[in-house]
């Protein structure tokens, strides 16, 4: 860091495991892509190029290439895999990833149905071609998952070889884990917290509050997702107690 200050949590170092950002470039030009990276590379550990952008997304290509200049792994968002899924093209979009390099792929059924023991076996298949994050819950807001199901759908999707799994929110981080206000259903998180590692969840959590929750509940070592490019520094900062929400976070109690 750039000067030394004290009381200052431990965060995982690069490349690490846990502490993730995941953050969603949803039409960064290949310009801006160089002005985050050379910002916020350091706190980034993947970025997800949102839904179907890959498909309308000029230069292509070399934007990816600047992403792995950076060696900064890049996949492409769930809905792009549900997009071929539901043309009858999986194998296309394998040689799709391969084609472009894509070191990392989501597996979701946010948009579609599938049943779940056919994802996982998306799953498994992708696991020999690279690393799978598999999404869990419903972009319908009207489609209420119950605890008990969140925890056996995440469950049987790391067993089939997911590296991590995500807690869907969607990019404004009005459903899934969170009511139509964005308030986090506390109840639900806590009980998934009971039986599927922490480490191995990444929660989308878009808005402010949505990560602060998740600092306050996990610590500054928790996996987030879906942050905006302009707002990866101000969530390091508050990851380690260097904004006003997390302030006193972890100064010692005298």
């Amino acid at each position: 860091m750039n000067f030394n200050l004290s009381q200052i949590p431990q965060r995982t170092q690069k490349p690490r495991v846990s502490g993730l950002t995941m953050v969603m470039d949803k039409g960064l030009s290949i310009n801006e892509v160089h002005d985050f990276m050379s910002v916020s590379g350091p706190h980034v550990d993947i970025v997800k190029l949102g839904f179907g952008t890959s498909y309308v997304t000029p230069n292509l290509r070399e934007k990816l290439q600047v992403y792995q200049s950076y060696n900064m792994p890049i996949y492409f968002g769930g809905t792009l895999f549900e997009a071929f899924l539901i043309r009858n093209q999986f194998d296309d979009y394998i040689a799709v990833c391969k084609d472009y390099g894509i070191e990392y792929v989501e597996v979701s059924d946010g948009s579609i149905s599938i049943p779940h023991a056919e994802k996982c076996g998306y799953i498994e298949k992708l696991t020999k071609h690279a690393t799978v994050l598999s999404e869990v819950g419903s972009k319908d807001a009207a489609h209420i998952i119950p605890p008990y199901k969140w925890i056996e759908l995440m469950r049987a999707e790391l067993e089939a070889g997911s590296s991590y799994v995500i807690a869907e929110a969607r990019e404004a981080g009005n459903v899934g884990i969170y009511r139509g206000s964005g308030e986090v259903r506390e109840g639900l998180v806590q009980e998934i917290l009971t039986q599927i590692p922490e480490e191995k969840i990444i929660w989308e959590a878009p808005q402010k509050a949505q990560q602060l929750y998740f600092l306050e509940l996990i610590g500054c070592n928790v996996n987030l997702g879906n942050i905006a490019p302009n707002e990866v520094i101000p969530l390091e900062a508050m990851r380690i107690g260097l904004r006003g929400d997390t302030f006193e976070l972890y100064l010692d109690k005298k």
